[in-house]
């Protein structure tokens, strides 16, 4: 049974291809998903939260306000690092629980962790084999503005934000190129999956 994490920048094509793989049958364990579920309302990560960052970063209705703690630790690297300590050991625990719950089920399963924090966070962890979504930076920006609706400077924001291309790349054991048609890319994942399922 192969675990793979597959990583890549905002806006590189990583959800398509998460998305063709569990057509093809992998189980996709998404980690921005776990996220928000450890942060759910009535949760100890949000109350951890809510001690370290204030009452200000939880809206009226109890869950976290995205925007107002987005904005109390983006760019300030020792806040987010605060920030991560409490979050990223929730976030492990509970994806750790879905790997074994999928390999239980059927131990030939391929398991997809969707992860875009891999190099910060969990690069060291045994995976299998690490899949890099892969597009130029400008292509990236393109995406952002033309698909997500932001404005230049916000998207190169959220990109400078993220580790650069580079630590990604060093770390692939596999990169699909995204940055031609969505069946180029397709045709790439597919590829891949053929690779998975006859190891």
């Amino acid at each position: 049974m192969p675990l793979i994490a597959l990583t890549g920048g905002i806006a590189s094509g990583k959800s398509t291809i998460a998305r063709r793989l569990a057509e093809h049958g992998a189980v996709v364990v998404d980690a921005d998903a776990i996220v928000r579920e450890v942060q759910a309302p009535g949760s100890a990560v949000l109350a951890r939260i809510a001690q370290v960052f204030g009452p200000d970063v939880i809206a009226e209705d109890g869950a976290l306000d995205r925007p107002a703690l987005g904005a109390r630790v983006f760019g300030d690297p020792e806040l987010l690092a605060q920030l991560n300590e409490v979050v990223h050991p929730a976030v492990r625990e509970e994806s750790q629980r879905r790997f074994t719950e999928a390999l239980s089920a059927d131990p030939r399963t391929v398991v997809v962790y969707d992860v875009p924090l891999l190099v910060e966070a969990r690069v060291d962890d045994p995976w299998d084999l690490i899949v890099v979504a892969h597009a130029p930076v400008e292509e990236r920006l393109r995406r952002l503005i033309q698909l997500r609706g932001l404005d230049e400077v916000a998207a190169r924001e959220r990109i400078g934000a993220q580790v650069p291309d580079e630590k990604r790349l060093a770390i692939a054991d596999v990169v699909i190129d995204t940055s031609g048609s969505l069946e180029q890319t397709l045709a790439q994942t597919d590829a891949l999956w053929e690779r998975l399922v006859s190891r």
